[in-house]
């Protein structure tokens, strides 16, 4: 097994030193890495299986969770480590693993809420660039079997995945700060680094042959830092049936494309500014604005990851839940719009987005840019309000039926005098169509997020 524990004050200063060239290293390229839109540079000759590809553009919606043992002091997850005193680098490695305990954490919690939001898989952090592994390795003892909590999180979290029907997905960074801070050399540059190179690639690679043989059939993983080229082509001959994600596919970070992109790719977005949980000064996102994330999302053909930041003692924060409960309530509505489709021709704009059923029979429209009283707020359409739509994108045909989507005309509370048809016609404008919006979904009787609209036998204009 590999040594943590480091003495030595020059030698404590090359490693401070040595982090920080590291940190200079991601810096430069992580810009570049976030606002990609288009495929990496692949190596080998083994790709993700098409079959299971097309079957991930079906998904649409996964959680994130970043989640390890430096979650207790609310910092960045393991980058807290760049330009680090000497001090900090000692207790951080040494120390601070010995007071994580999440006797909290319960990973059934973590998918009732997944799966309630409308998320179809998992992406856990089993590790990240600091080289701590989540589940009990024999690479190191810089592992959770040496805190305080003592049991095998990742095996905790596959098996709460399964129970709940949600596909399993690993997270795992083959950048690995500790194993440079062991060896006291940069973890990017300089001749020192290059000598470890095949060493550390070794060490990944029986990371992976854990996570891969311990815990079963695995569907996803996202490979984030450096090598992930080379270790991309291993996970395809160990797991042929895992889909490789970030290593693979487009997978922009904090960023939208601004047009469709061909083939299966991915987003992820924290829901605050941070990824790891963030106990002061967090920005969350509103639930109108993430819903909206994964309407352009899933109109541009790519999936939403959104990400979970629990607290050090395992539970969802209240802020984050509230989100997606809110994403849930929306997602009951009208789920059939995210799952199972492809892109249009059109993708839309801020004021309306479309997607279309895989057999093309239907084409839903979200219409995200309606107002009332409050602009700043989503539609805010009020109940049996009646609004008027123009899609310019579309053109009517003699077949053409429209209605608002998750509300039918059995409306228990309406007597015959509400008229809550959909209604439609065609103008050298576009297609006009006026709806109302019966279903009662809060108590104020509003509604501030995108109603959408299921369209049958229309078509784009050209």
């Amino acid at each position: 097994m590999t040594g943590i524990q480091m003495t030595g004050t020059a030698k404590m200063m090359r490693t401070l030193t040595a982090l920080s060239f590291a940190f200079l290293a991601l810096c430069t390229l992580a810009p570049c890495q976030a606002q990609r839109f288009s495929k990496p540079r692949l190596e080998g000759d083994l790709r993700n299986d098409p079959a299971l590809e097309d079957e991930f553009m079906d998904w649409g919606l996964g959680i994130f969770v970043h989640w390890s043992f430096d979650s207790q002091l609310g910092s960045v997850i393991s980058h807290s480590m760049d330009y680090a005193s000497r001090d900090y680098l000692d207790r951080y490695v040494n120390e601070l693993p010995k007071t994580f305990n999440p006797t909290q954490y319960d990973p059934d919690k973590w998918m009732e809420i997944a799966k309630l939001a409308g998320a179809k898989y998992m992406v856990f952090t089993t590790k990240h660039h600091s080289g701590f592994c989540m589940w009990d390795t024999k690479t190191t003892d810089f592992n959770i079997m040496n805190t305080p909590y003592g049991k095998d999180i990742v095996g905790e979290y596959v098996e709460a995945c399964r129970r709940h029907g949600l596909k399993v997905g690993y997270y795992y960074s083959p950048e690995d700060f500790a194993f440079h801070y062991e060896r006291d050399v940069p973890a990017r540059g300089g001749v020192e680094a290059g000598k470890y190179h095949d060493e550390l690639v070794a060490y990944t690679k029986k990371h992976l042959d854990e996570l891969f043989s311990n815990y079963g059939e695995i569907d996803v993983i996202f490979l984030d830092g450096g090598h992930k080229g080379e270790l991309a082509q291993y996970v395809h001959e160990i797991a042929p049936r895992c889909l490789v994600t970030r290593g693979e596919m487009v997978t922009p970070e904090q960023r939208l494309p601004p047009d469709p992109i061909l083939g299966p790719w991915e987003t992820c977005f924290t829901l605050g500014n941070q990824w790891q949980y963030k106990p002061t000064n967090e920005d969350y996102k509103s639930g109108t604005r993430l819903i909206n994330m994964l309407i352009e999302t899933r109109a541009k053909g790519g999936n939403l990851l959104i990400n979970m930041g629990p607290m050090p003692s395992g539970i969802v924060p209240l802020e984050q839940e509230e989100r997606f409960r809110e994403l849930a309530l929306w997602m009951f509505v009208n789920n059939e719009a995210i799952y199972d489709i492809r892109p249009c021709v059109v993708a839309g704009d801020k004021d309306v987005y479309y997607t279309q059923s895989k057999d093309g029979k239907y084409v839903y429209a979200f219409l995200t840019g309606l107002t009332d009283d409050d602009p700043n707020g989503g539609t805010q359409w009020g109940r049996s309000a009646r609004k008027d739509v123009l899609l310019k994108q579309l053109k009517s045909t003699p077949d053409t039926q429209i209605s608002v989507l998750g509300q039918e005309h059995r409306m228990e509370k309406f007597t015959s005098r509400h008229d809550i048809g959909t209604r439609f016609k065609q103008t050298d404008a576009g297609l006009e169509v006026s709806a109302v919006r019966a279903q009662r979904l809060y108590n104020n009787r509003r509604w501030p997020n995108a109603v959408v609209l299921r369209l049958e036998n229309v078509e784009f204009v050209d």
